[in-house]
């Protein structure tokens, strides 16, 4: 485990929100945890609140040993980012989350209006997969151990994953770099 700030990488990272933006919101997240899929919507609500003062960022990190197809789903998704749709897709998994089962995803892939034979060749070459791998290494360096687990501006967020918490703790850390800020 590292005492290093967790914060967007642009060359890597899925961000909305300018990966410049005075604020960041990293999440660790898993298709198939219903936590997760609850911090998706509040995500969603503090992009709403937020607009381009914040960078919110997910990376995979499936819980495999218990849920079985999160791994997969994850891959979908990294799949769907080398057509520029991972939002898209992430997005679907998470609206369809009890569904992500390989023909689910298949279908998800198809109502995005991916390339099927470039979305199945992505998958088959193992490019998906390590992109995963980089995401569960990361969380494994930064001593994250479940999902969801957020980081604010750098640091943990040890808080509830919920819309009023996120939002004060962005505020509070926006106000304390103005102060100090030069």
């Amino acid at each position: 485990m590292t005492t290093e700030p967790v914060l967007p990488n642009a060359s890597r990272d899925h961000c909305r929100g300018p990966p410049t933006a005075k604020l960041s919101l990293i999440e660790y997240t898993d298709y198939e945890s219903e936590p997760c899929a609850e911090a998706h919507w509040v995500l969603k609500k503090l992009e709403e609140e937020l607009g381009d003062e914040v960078c919110v960022v997910v990376r995979n990190l499936p819980l495999s040993m218990i849920h079985p197809n999160a791994q997969a789903a994850a891959e979908a998704a990294e799949a769907a980012d080398a057509q520029g749709k991972f939002w898209l897709m992430h997005d679907r998994l998470f609206e369809h989350q009890d569904q992500l089962e390989t023909a689910h995803l298949e279908k998800y892939a198809r109502e995005i209006s991916l390339d099927m034979a470039t979305f199945d060749r992505d998958l088959r070459s193992g490019a998906p997969a390590r992109r995963v791998a980089e995401d569960v290494a990361s969380a494994q360096h930064h001593g994250v151990r479940g999902t969801p687990t957020f980081f604010v501006n750098g640091t943990p967020f040890l808080g509830p994953g919920e819309f009023l918490p996120l939002l004060k703790a962005l505020r509070g850390s926006a106000a304390d770099h103005d102060r100090f800020d030069p």
